[in-house]
């Protein structure tokens, strides 16, 4: 996931006042449930009813042996549950709020950014308002920064101006592979209860080609690229703090999920996953079958946060290990979207120590507890 989503994030710190309750119940008709099944390619476009939504695209770029860059770009739909009756197009009925971030091996450098608007609901078929996500296909934007399904395949664009250090990416991802319907044919339990669950799909093994321009140069590049599409009603049980999550693109062209959701003192609430072979094989990992254990530690000197960026990842493919390829890939988005949380671009490797795949690792709560 995202459990991203895929990422999702939700801990508005600057504005608390507009989300609901954990307690707040869905009133969309067609709230997330088993057995819904999901359609193309209306199940690409945003679902306004649900409370959360994220589309969410991460990658490498360069060699598998050497990458020399990855990204990240996510979108989020949250429904505030407020301004239901209120006319105009500042009612903050949702919010849209973007992340997005290019890490540089060779430099060791992390450029990020983030967008954050209301919006009413309306005016979704378009881009020609501030902001906006369409319900027909995937088409999500705020001012100049956009997601959408083009072709088959998928295009980014982020333009990050207004910083000290101005960069810009510009991704095409095209499809390879059939989509993987994660959970129960895209129904995913995320706690033990049945209300904590998404719909929630995946894009893995996307042939990618991206513009990158950081500290003005411009860097054209090619590599594999996931994508994760998730949206629910109700995601974390009142006991989890956060989650860590894996979506890594393997190198025989399979494609390996896994996530847990933590309690406080860091034991496993739920757990999940799945494994898709290059032959196109799926297993589906139940709650119980995947054990995620620890290992080195790193300390932000910018937020005090402590994440976990070595891991032993027991699942029913097999027990892996995964290493962040740069350890200062925290995303700080206090002083915008009150998000605090580590997510970058890592390393698979199998009980011989041999790198596999590559993909990334996301870490939520361990800045305090995810508020969603």
């Amino acid at each position: 996931m995202s459990p991203r989503r895929r990422h999702l994030l939700l801990a508005l710190g600057g504005l608390p006042a507009l989300l609901p309750s954990a307690g707040h119940a869905a009133t969309d008709a067609d709230p997330v449930r088993r057995g819904r099944p999901l359609v193309f390619p209306r199940d690409h476009g945003a679902h306004p009813g649900a409370r959360t939504e994220w589309w969410y695209a991460t990658g490498w770029l360069g060699q598998p042996e050497a990458p020399s860059h990855g990204f990240q770009v996510t979108f989020f739909r949250s429904r505030t549950g407020l301004a239901q009756d209120l006319p105009g197009r500042l009612a903050p009925r949702h919010l849209l709020f973007a992340h997005a971030a290019v890490t540089d091996l060779a430099a060791g450098r992390h450029w990020h950014d983030r967008r954050i608007v209301r919006w009413n609901g309306e005016a979704a078929a378009g881009n020609s308002t501030q902001a906006g996500a369409a319900t027909d296909d995937a088409r999500v934007w705020i001012g100049p920064w956009t997601m959408a399904r083009e072709g088959d395949g998928w295009r980014a664009r982020i333009d990050s101006r207004h910083v000290r250090e101005p960069w810009s990416l510009d991704l095409a991802l095209q499809r390879t592979q059939p989509l993987l319907l994660q959970g129960e044919a895209g129904f995913s339990r995320k706690g033990p209860e049945e209300r904590h669950a998404s719909h929630y799909y995946s894009e893995p093994q996307l042939a990618a080609r991206a513009t990158v321009t950081t500290a003005g140069r411009r860097l054209q590049a090619q590599g594999r690229a996931w994508l994760d599409h998730e949206w629910s009603d109700e995601i974390l049980a009142t006991d989890a703090v956060g989650w860590d999550w894996i979506g890594f693109n393997l190198f025989d062209g399979g494609a390996l999920t896994a996530f847990q959701l933590r309690r406080r003192d860091g034991s496993a609430l739920w757990a999940g996953g799945s494994h898709r072979s290059g032959a196109g094989a799926l297993t589906i990992f139940g709650a119980d079958a995947v054990r995620w254990t620890p290992g080195r530690r790193w300390r932000s000197p910018v937020t005090g946060a402590d994440y976990p960026l070595a891991w032993q990842v027991v699942t029913p493919a097999g027990a892996f290990a995964v290493r962040a390829l740069l350890d200062a890939q925290e995303l700080d988005s206090r002083q915008g979207t009150g998000t605090l949380y580590w997510e970058g671009l890592s390393e698979l490797l199998d009980g011989g120590g041999r790198r596999i795949g590559l993909g990334y690792l996301e870490l939520t709560g361990y800045a305090g507890t995810l508020r969603l």
